[in-house]
Parts: C-alpha cells; sequence; structure tokens
C-alpha cells in the first residue's frame, strides 16, 4: 500500500469523520462550548476509531492515535481563529486545510518508515472514486455555506421547499461527475444551459443572483472533482 492509496483512505476517514457523522447540533455545540462538550470527546474518538479501521492495518494505530490528538486541538483553535479579523471568515477553510496537512504528515511519515503490511489490498482508482463522491455531498454543501458566509452572502428569503437547494446540488454534482467520467461532456453543457433558462425566469434579482453563484460553486466543485479523479 502506497502513500498515495493510505492518503485517500485518511481522507475518506476525515470525510466521514467531520461531515457524515456529526450534525448541525453536535458542531455548534462543540464549537461553543470546546472541551466543555461532550460532543468534542465523541468526535476525536470517532476519528480515532474510523482512521485505524479505515487504514487497514494494525500497526497504524499510533498514527490514527496521533491524528486523533491533533484533531482535538485544531477544533478547539477554530473558535479563537474566527475572531481575527483579517482570517476569522475563513476559520472553515483554514480548520480543513490543517487537518489534511497533519494527515498528508503522518501518512508521509508512516509508509517511509513503517512496513506496510495492508489487511486488504483496493484499487486506488476505486478509493478515489468512493472519495470524490463523498465529497460531493454533504461536504460540498457546507463548502458552498461557508463560502457565502466568508463573503457575507445571505440567503435572500423565500418560500421553496426545505432542503430543496441541498437536494438539487447533490443531485446535479453526482450527474456532472458521472458524466464527466462517462466523457459526455455534451450533456454536462446540456445540464448547466437547462438548469439557467429555468432559473433565469425568476424575475427576483436578488435570489436569482444567489442561485447563480451557488450554481457556479456547485458545477465548479463538481467539475474539479471529476478533473482531480482524471488525472491521476
Amino acid at each position: 500500500m502506497a502513500f498515495g492509496q493510505l492518503f485517500l483512505l485518511q481522507l475518506i476517514a476525515h470525510i466521514l469523520t467531520d461531515f457524515y457523522f456529526q450534525t448541525g447540533k453536535s458542531t455548534k455545540e462543540k464549537f461553543e462550548k470546546g472541551v466543555k462538550s461532550k460532543y468534542l470527546y465523541w468526535h476525536i474518538i470517532i476519528t480515532f476509531a474510523l482512521s485505524w479501521a479505515l487504514s487497514f492495518q494494525v500497526n497504524f494505530v499510533y498514527i490514527s492515535a496521533i491524528i486523533a490528538f491533533t484533531h482535538f486541538f485544531i477544533d478547539l483553535a477554530k473558535k479563537p481563529i474566527t475572531t481575527l479579523k483579517p482570517i476569522g471568515a475563513y476559520a472553515f477553510f483554514i480548520d480543513q486545510l490543517l487537518h489534511i496537512i497533519i494527515i498528508a504528515i503522518a501518512v508521509d511519515w508512516f509508509t517511509r518508515n513503517e512496513v506496510l503490511d495492508p489487511v486488504f489490498e483496493f484499487n486506488p482508482k476505486v478509493i478515489h472514486l468512493v472519495l470524490i463522491y463523498l465529497i460531493a455531498l454533504k461536504p460540498a454543501n457546507i463548502l458552498i455555506r461557508e463560502v457565502f458566509r466568508a463573503y457575507s452572502i445571505k440567503t435572500p428569503e423565500a418560500k421553496d421547499l426545505p432542503n430543496a437547494g441541498k437536494l438539487i446540488g447533490n443531485l446535479e454534482r453526482v450527474l456532472i461527475i458521472t458524466l464527466s467520467l462517462a466523457g459526455l461532456l455534451e450533456a454536462v453543457g446540456f445540464l448547466i444551459a437547462a438548469k439557467s433558462i429555468l432559473r433565469y425566469k425568476d424575475t427576483d434579482n436578488l435570489k436569482t443572483e444567489y442561485v447563480l453563484i451557488g450554481t457556479l460553486l456547485s458545477f465548479g466543485t463538481a467539475t474539479l472533482l471529476s478533473l482531480w479523479y482524471l488525472s491521476t
């Protein structure tokens, strides 16, 4: 198991931990209460467990412990970062970048200094494919939300169905990735054009601009994920 394969597996563990195994309530309480939040400690336990489980190597246990330990302090640092005026608006992105850097350093050290003896071997392309689809769903929704927050773009009042925008975003990103990987770029263009026509019928300029920004971010995320997969 080379660095790339193990790194992708650890990214999957991180995505599951930070996005799929957390709720809005637990994330909020963890952020506000810090060390007094029970969710923080459960989060770190899950971080350790998934990191070790998805390494598929018994001797990765101490690396998983290091990743979980550093995850604890990075999460605690997120709230103070939000108070710093120059960079506070980008706390989410700084938080995620630090997690990924730590994972990369830990995995690199492990692959250089330990004998790799995984319980299972996986096709790196399959691991990569699972990862980009996982990112395209809930993490992409949160990423887009944080971009809006960083630029102080407020959600316009609307009577749309609750969570409809998230579902539409998920579907379009999955479709774009699937069509791109299948080489059907014409269908991707048709999808973009169709959504643009439907949305531009809205007479509310503020809502139209909001949706346009969200659409571009959603399509851009899906395109970058597709290019990342195709470039490996």
